[in-house]
């Protein structure tokens, strides 16, 4: 399929209106409209899963969404960190453990892609652990603005500690697969 016609695929459209949503979800937190903030933040969920969902079966699968889902879900969940941090909802070293993961990643994952070392970066258990407790997490955060409870503040608590740990394992993880796999020999072809 053509670059620009790429971006006419369904699935690709919903990646983009999840980038379309992640400003005005930040400014309404920043705003204190935290009903607003939570809908927009729902919604950004569902066309993630919709997104997945429909290049499957529509058979859409892209290089482009390829590319730009995985953009996409960064930088929606390390805008909220930055921004719910801000705001004071969020640990300031939580959101730096977080972006210390991320930045490490991706400046590993890009300098072996440059140099043709590797080019299979998958997300390891550890790093998919610690993206599921992250959406959770942030879900907690928001919902506790909008139903003052006992509990959820301590599950959000929970989740928020628990990211501070599964960032520098999920990196950990991360950077011993790829030097076990930079170092393993080629494969055979046959």
């Amino acid at each position: 399929m053509p670059f620009l016609s790429q971006f006419r695929a369904a699935p690709n459209l919903l990646t983009l209106m999840r980038l379309f949503i992640i400003p005005f979800l930040l400014i309404e937190i920043l705003d204190g409209h935290y009903g607003i903030a939570f809908a927009l933040f729902m919604l950004a969920g569902i066309s993630d899963a919709l997104d997945g969902l429909l290049a499957r079966w529509l058979s859409q699968k892209t290089t482009l969404g390829q590319y730009l889902d995985p953009i996409a879900d960064k930088l929606l969940l390390s805008s909220l960190f930055v921004v719910l941090t801000h705001v004071g909802l969020i640990p300031l070293y939580v959101t730096v453990l977080v972006f210390s993961r991320d930045v490490g990643i991706l400046l590993i994952s890009t300098l072996l892609f440059v140099t043709g070392t590797l080019r299979d970066f998958r997300p390891s258990v550890f790093g998919k652990l610690n993206t599921f407790v992250q959406i959770v997490a942030l879900i907690a955060v928001l919902c506790q603005k909008l139903f003052l409870s006992t509990e959820l503040a301590t599950f959000r608590d929970i989740l928020v500690r628990s990211i501070a740990v599964l960032a520098p394992l999920s990196a950990a993880q991360y950077a011993w697969i790829v030097l076990r796999r930079m170092s393993s020999p080629p494969e055979q072809t046959v």
